[in-house]
């Protein structure tokens, strides 16, 4: 009797559990939807139904949004700027890594705990300072200006979890590989990055995504029309010039896919290099 009551109350537990991982995927999934299903309608089906599967699907709001406002020139400038950016930071970062992880020099910890330090300050403090410094330098309006602000953004998280990532790989493998002579920079590269993977591609998602994504530094330091990136060219197409909802989420949607697929690419890492990051 016991034992059956136990096993309907471990039965019930793991229904319980089922059905909130089965509503917070349906709810995380739901914006993909509407952006799916909203772009393949007219207005007119739109505005009768906005949640129901298209009853007569179009392509005509994938033309509109690649008509308008320059779809293309934004596409390619949150291209540059997010692989520029998420390269270059990666780079750095795990040079920076490499050092605070396996190497000593005098204030090591204090200058790992200011880098930590910079991940609370919100971008949103920093936009004066950086938008001063910024003329002065003549890089407003540039790839390099707002690349190198993004460095800047991406860099604290970065060498956080690389640092941590290095950590975890035991040092009998960095000392055998001294032994059989290999230079500090020969460690790095032959032993540290390859082993590093999954927290490489886990960091390069999530810059991207993040990247990708920004409103705040593109709106304030690309103001010129042809140096607009494609969340600022979407973002106006709404508020200007079309209340088109299905023009706009088709627009998103095709904004959403380089993301998706980055993401698909290196899920397989993902959770391996967030644990790995994670836990010293």
């Amino acid at each position: 009797m016991r034992s059956a009551r136990r096993r309907a109350q471990a039965l019930s537990g793991s229904l319980l559990r089922q059905l909130v991982v089965i509503f917070f995927t349906v709810l995380a999934l739901f914006p993909l939807y509407f952006m799916l299903v909203s772009s393949l309608k007219s207005k007119a089906d739109y505005l009768e139904n906005k949640f129901n599967l298209p009853p007569h699907p179009i392509i005509d709001n994938f033309l509109t949004a690649f008509a308008g406002e320059k779809f293309l020139i934004r596409f390619a400038n949150s291209t540059i700027l997010t692989v520029g950016s998420v390269a270059l930071s990666l780079l750095i970062a795990c040079l920076a890594a490499y050092a605070f992880a396996r190497m000593q020099f005098p204030g090591k910890r204090t200058l790992f705990n200011l880098m930590l330090s910079l991940m609370v300050i919100p971008p949103v403090v920093m936009v004066v300072p950086l938008f001063v410094t910024m003329v002065r330098l003549g890089l407003v309006n540039t790839y390099q200006g707002a690349i190198l602000i993004y460095i800047g953004l991406l860099l604290p998280f970065s060498v956080y979890m690389m640092t941590n990532f290095f950590q975890t790989i035991p040092r009998e493998i960095v000392e055998a590989a001294r032994i059989d002579g290999c230079s500090s920079f020969g460690v790095f590269t032959r032993i540290l990055m390859p082993l590093s993977a999954p927290a490489v591609i886990t960091l390069t998602v999530v810059n991207s995504l993040w990247v990708w994504n920004e409103l705040l530094i593109a709106l304030i330091f690309l103001q010129r029309d042809e140096m607009k990136t494609l969340m600022v060219g979407i973002a106006s197409m709404r508020s200007r010039i079309y209340v088109d909802i299905p023009a706009t989420m088709a627009g998103l949607l095709v904004a959403t896919i380089p993301i998706v697929v980055l993401y698909l690419f290196g899920q397989r890492y993902f959770i391996r290099g967030l644990i790995g990051g994670a836990v010293k």
